[in-house]
């Protein structure tokens, strides 16, 4: 079964807590704390994988999670690290945050992407060791990990797609050209799922071409079956148009073209400017006037023309040779540009709800909104600190550890982000 879309649920793994411990030897005296850190937890990572075109791995299994880090021990002894969850997708997946939409990944190629981050683990009370803070009795727990909801869409990766009306001919020219087995019967919709074909042009030299099902009149708008497929023209360098130049089926050739035409402007204008070639199919059916009319409005837009009888494979061989020419001088497939995550909004942010929590001196400071905000900003550059010092402010978290008692010099713990209090 094709499917190209799917939502899934991913979740890191969560950090280990660190450990409470003492150091307890014969002939040791004042051994000390020696509490170890937490394992870091398994991240959600997803590999782009060749040799499979569809989500439908994702059709039942919609819930993804990652191993936890283990707990740190006595001895400074670490936490086990959980092993990374690794998630394999069809080449040409794009990835999205299903909240917000934004794009995160495009992946075309061999570089993995890192989905959700394990959570961090905690630190052992061998940490907390101060001239003035000798025993410890706390540790911090680990950090959860990263948890949200992706959406899954697969663009193929194709550096030729076939288009035209239903039952021109593309089934047939793909079967003639390449190694691609489309099912051909004399019906509308007989290819209902996008067909991949690698055509071998020279001992060493091939493309990938693509037959685009169920482009008709008002696809753009989700008539038929081109609003579910348009999108996998999106990558393709070249686009080849197909078309019954006979009009065997009662259609006027020349409209046909023009409201395909229509159809990938209404959809992404960006396709309405990709090279295109047209073919004309069917010649044995059209009268040399069909065939002169056709091909002289076509070279008048300024399209080259083949004509082909793809049933017997006549004039295909000029238009593979003519295809793997001008894909040589164009770019390669496109691929999609990840958005960044945009910075939450200050405003927003007013007034939010922590936990404070004081253990021998040291405040600790809680909240889902904070654990967020820590994943989103990189604290170690001066500009996110300088942003995240903002967020405290202006969130009333700086408010409410007055409001706890916090003085000059005391230690404020959020989550793995530590620093002295500074009025």
């Amino acid at each position: 079964m094709f499917i190209d879309k799917a939502t899934i649920h991913i979740k890191a793994g969560s950090g280990g807590n660190g450990a409470v411990s003492f150091h307890r030897e014969k002939y040791v005296a004042a051994g000390g704390p020696d509490g170890g850190d937490g394992g870091r937890g398994g991240n959600i990572v997803f590999v782009a994988q060749d040799g499979s075109n569809t989500l439908s791995d994702f059709r039942y299994k919609r819930k993804f999670n990652a191993p936890a880090g283990g707990n740190g021990g006595a001895k400074r002894c670490f936490g086990r690290s959980g092993e990374d969850l690794i998630i394999p997708v069809p080449r040409g997946t794009l990835i999205y945050d299903n909240e917000t939409g934004r794009l995160m990944a495009d992946m075309s190629s061999d570089e993995p992407f890192i989905a959700a981050k394990g959570g961090r683990g905690g630190w052992g009370n061998s940490h907390f060791a101060t001239p003035t803070r000798q025993v410890p009795r706390f540790a911090k727990p680990g950090t959860p990990g990263e948890e949200f909801d992706v959406r899954l869409e697969l663009k193929l990766l194709a550096d030729v797609g076939l288009l035209g009306f239903p039952n021109v001919g593309k089934s047939t020219l793909i079967s003639v050209i390449s190694e691609a087995k489309p099912e051909i019967a004399n019906y509308h919709f007989t290819t209902i799922t996008p067909v991949l074909g690698v055509v071998r042009v020279d001992e060493g030299a091939s493309f990938v071409m693509a037959d685009i099902p169920g482009v008709i009149e008002g696809a753009s708008e989700g008539v038929g079956l081109g609003h579910e497929f348009l999108r996998h023209v999106e990558r393709c360098r070249l686009l080849i148009h197909v078309v019954d130049v006979a009009g065997s089926e009662g259609r006027d050739p020349l409209e046909d073209f023009d409201t395909i035409n229509r159809e990938l402007q209404q959809f992404n204008p960006e396709l309405a400017t990709r090279p295109m070639v047209v073919a004309g199919n069917k010649c044995d059916l059209a009268t040399d006037e069909q065939l002169e009319a056709f091909e002289k409005a076509i070279t008048e837009r300024g399209f080259k023309y083949f004509p082909l009888m793809a049933a017997i494979a006549h004039g295909t061989q000029e238009l593979v040779q003519y295809c793997a020419a001008q894909l040589a001088e164009l770019p390669p497939i496109r691929e999609f540009e990840a958005e960044a995550a945009p910075l939450p909004d200050l405003n927003a942010l007013k007034d939010r709800a922590v936990r404070i929590e004081k253990h021998d001196g040291v405040f600790f400071v809680e909240g889902e909104w904070l654990l967020r905000l820590l994943q989103t900003v990189n604290i170690r550059e001066p500009d996110g600190l300088q942003y995240f010092e903002k967020v405290l402010q202006s969130s009333g978290v700086i408010r409410q550890l007055e409001e706890a008692g916090v003085c000059e010099g005391d230690t404020v713990s959020i989550y793995d982000f530590e620093f002295d209090f500074v009025e």
